[in-house]
């Protein structure tokens, strides 16, 4: 320990039991993107003892501008980002419980998710997710870290439950604005300063430095050199979530079983049953334009022009389509169940 963490331990704040303290903590990562993924990169240097990550989707080439732990050979076997951020960070670090987990988080698994978690940290980049795992922490009880980035434009703060507003208090649902990453872009250097926030807050939670967490929400832009604090007031006083307890990302919706990825020309379908890749391979071979399998997923390009990327959990993805309609008549037609 003194050899691998000794600059770190130098550093009076953390020291040898702040050290400890990490080692013998354990956190959920949700979304191993461009975040999640510097995330994961400090937490796992710095010696956090169990780290969770969760996250839907696989490597592609346009990930490689901004998501740190990928290269060209994992956007070659299609792995998904957990597997390949695991990959990565093993080599880094042997002494970290890395848990990597394929999923889509949902009010079905969130609870599951969040089990043995001292803290959450988003790496999500999206605000359906975000309020779902706002809501669940604070249901739980489990500090939860926000960050947001796009274009050269970042937001981040903590949240503890019973101790700070949440993030209901600054951000109303349906306030995201629709700008999206994929829909006005976004420079690798924000991502890299909101996650570095949000990592730092989490040290000094798991350390226990509680009278040096900052007690604020930043907000700034890097291209155009503007920096703002909104200092923590009291909560707002209709909260739904931290102040009238009643959770609404917790309700089940039906509508949630498809949902369209902005920007990305992308339909999110989640079956009710899982799929057998391999099986679902010799079906759709003969009437496809090409079958990819390995052994996480399984992309199909339809003769339509659309794709298929289909999961073990039951998920496919419908690329190629932002119309719910259209992709749940391909789902239909393919996969019908």
């Amino acid at each position: 320990m003194k050899q691998r963490y000794s600059r770190q331990m130098l550093f009076s704040p953390i020291g040898e039991a702040g050290q400890r303290k990490l080692m013998n903590s354990a956190v959920l990562i949700v979304g191993m993107g461009a975040l999640g993924t510097v995330l994961a990169n400090h937490l796992v240097r710095a010696g956090v003892g169990h780290i969770r990550m969760v996250d839907r989707d696989y490597v592609e080439k346009s990930n490689l501008q901004r998501q740190l732990l990928y290269d060209e050979q994992d956007v070659v076997h299609m792995y998904p980002k957990v597997i390949a951020a695991e990959k990565k960070l093993r080599i880094v670090n042997s002494t970290v419980k890395l848990e990597p987990v394929v999923a889509d988080v949902t009010l079905a698994n969130i609870a599951e998710l969040l089990e043995g978690m001292d803290l959450v940290l988003d790496g999500t980049d999206n605000f359906q997710t975000r309020f779902l795992l706002n809501d669940a922490c604070y249901k739980a009880g489990i500090p939860f870290t926000y960050g947001g980035a796009v274009s050269s434009r970042g937001m981040s703060a903590l949240f503890v439950p019973g101790r700070t507003p949440c993030l209901r208090c600054f951000i109303q649902a349906g306030d995201s604005g629709g700008e999206t990453c994929d829909t006005i872009g976004v420079i690798a250097p924000v991502v890299d300063i909101v996650a570095s926030y949000q990592a730092v807050e989490a040290m000094k939670l798991l350390v226990g430095a509680e009278d040096q967490r900052r007690s604020s929400l930043v907000t700034f832009d890097i291209w155009h050199n503007r920096f703002y604090e909104l200092k923590f007031g009291e909560p707002h006083p209709g909260c739904p979530c931290c102040q009238l307890k009643q959770y609404p990302a917790l309700e089940w919706r039906e509508r949630d079983a498809a949902v369209s990825l902005c920007g990305r020309e992308t339909v999110q379908i989640r079956g009710n049953a899982p799929l057998e890749l391999a099986v679902w391979k010799e079906r759709l071979s003969p009437i496809a334009r090409e079958v990819t399998l390995n052994p996480f997923l399984l992309r199909v390009e339809l003769s339509e022009g659309e794709r298929l990327v289909m999961f073990p959990d039951g998920r496919v993805l419908v690329q190629g389509t932002e119309d719910i309609v259209r992709a749940k008549t391909l789902y239909a037609r393919y996969i019908g169940q």
